[in-house]
């Protein structure tokens, strides 16, 4: 028996709701089980979970790797010469095996484990950026960017003399793609574009945009966070030169995530903090670097984390990304059609390309308060910017309701939220059909 059997419980696949969903359409209801967190009343009422776009709940197996693991493979990891450090580094690294699979990266060693996106985009531009970055280049963002991968930008921007350019979004949430291919140039250097918008939902045309900024001579960072618990990424297939996403976005823990990079390019980044794990040789005089990844895990990772997403991996492709997909696709469908009959609701990302959420304000009611009220009737989503303020400046608005889909959510779920609206208009006086 490996070790990995020996510290986690058997991956869903082998029995369970997952494996039933993998062998025919998904049923939202059956999964939901597997979450223990949605049996949980809130306010007296069934608990609607439709907030993951901000965090996924996670499922049973995840909760039990983590006990698990603190139970009986706790130890630090690397160069320890007793047995149970050498296995929870086992355990470590096949979670990083796991997140290879997951991404289709061409070898484990392209993956660095982080605390989550926003780590792994300022991995990227402190230590790719700083080192290769110079007065007059220019770093292309689009205007539907999390914060994530803006701030870190304008940071390195001001140190190193290099400046944004930004691509432009249409009405319906798009990218203007006669923009971003004009603003690429000869002093491009990279192209930072998010996979899955987490404001309006629009997914947009990454490979193509990555053959387009390969032509120009520039790299290609892809924020996947809103993207990989929903559909098959190939970071082979996209081109990319970098991916990140966040564990807790795939029914995972919170505070792990991981980096992929190009083999090639993470052997030529400088570290970009210092300490345990990072180093070869430490002297007074000077120091050398561990090889690509541990060079970007420096100290103590969270290892219960990297396991907890290594099962949380398994668990989501046990069932199929491309029918986790599919179902989602059918439930945004049914909940546009939903919505768009409610008078004085306006969606907010309507592209023609989109996932799992639903933006969308209301007639006379600020977001704030329609989300509370939605959560008295025990409908949790998200309202606000979403961290994305320069999606709310484009549409002239302070900020959205955001409804974001997972995979236990069902009809049942998007009949409790147009309820929710419809009593939050009548105690503000709105109109409804």
């Amino acid at each position: 028996m490996n070790a990995l059997a020996t510290a986690v419980p058997t991956p869903p696949a082998a029995s369970g709701s997952a494996a039933a969903a993998a062998k025919g359409a998904l049923v939202a209801a059956d999964l939901a089980r597997d979450f223990p967190i949605l049996s949980r009343p809130v306010r007296g009422r069934r608990l609607v979970y439709l907030d993951n776009g901000a965090t996924t709940q996670k499922p049973e197996a995840v909760i039990e790797a983590e006990r698990r693991f603190y139970r009986e493979s706790n130890a630090n990891i690397h160069r320890g010469v007793h047995w149970l450090s050498q296995h929870a580094t086992d355990l470590y690294e096949q979670a990083r095996e796991r997140v290879q699979r997951l991404l289709n990266a061409a070898s484990a060693d392209e993956i660095v484990f982080t605390r989550g996106t926003t780590e792994a985009i300022n991995l990227v531009a402190y230590s790719w950026g700083r080192a290769n970055l110079k007065a007059g280049d220019e770093v292309v963002l689009t205007g539907m960017e999390h914060h994530s991968n803006i701030v870190p930008w304008q940071l390195v921007c001001e140190q190193t003399g290099a400046v944004l350019r930004v691509v432009p979004i249409t009405d319906r949430g798009e990218l203007r793609l006669d923009a971003y291919e004009s603003l690429l140039g000869p002093r491009t250097r990279l192209v930072s574009v998010v996979h899955v918008s987490n404001a309006l939902g629009t997914v947009n045309p990454v490979a193509r945009m990555v053959e387009l900024a390969h032509a120009a001579g520039a790299k290609v960072l892809v924020d996947g966070a809103q993207a990989v618990a929903h559909q098959p990424v190939d970071v082979q297939a996209l081109g990319c030169d970098f991916y990140a996403f966040s564990g807790h976005k795939i029914y995972g823990p919170t505070g792990i995530g991981a980096l992929y990079g190009r083999r090639e390019l993470l052997a030529a980044m400088p570290p970009w903090q210092g300490g345990g794990d990072m180093i070869r040789t430490v002297s007074f005089e000077g120091s050398t670097w561990a090889d690509a990844p541990q060079r970007f895990e420096a100290g103590t990772p969270n290892i219960a984390g990297a396991v907890g997403l290594g099962v949380a991996i398994d668990y989501v492709l046990a069932i199929g990304l491309e029918r986790i997909a599919e179902h989602e696709h059918r439930l945004l469908a049914h909940a546009t059609e939903a919505a768009q009959r409610i008078p004085g609701l306006r969606l907010i990302g309507t592209a023609a390309d989109k996932a799992g959420i639903l933006s969308f304000v209301v007639d006379g009611i600020h977001p704030h308060d329609l989300g509370t009220i939605l959560d008295a009737e025990g409908v949790a989503i998200r309202a606000g910017h979403h961290c994305a303020m320069p999606v709310m400046t484009r549409f002239g608005i302070p900020g959205t309701a955001r409804a974001s889909f997972a995979l236990y959510n069902d009809e049942a779920d998007v009949a409790a939220l147009v309820a929710a609206i419809g009593k939050a208009q009548q105690m503000f006086g709105g109109a409804r059909r």
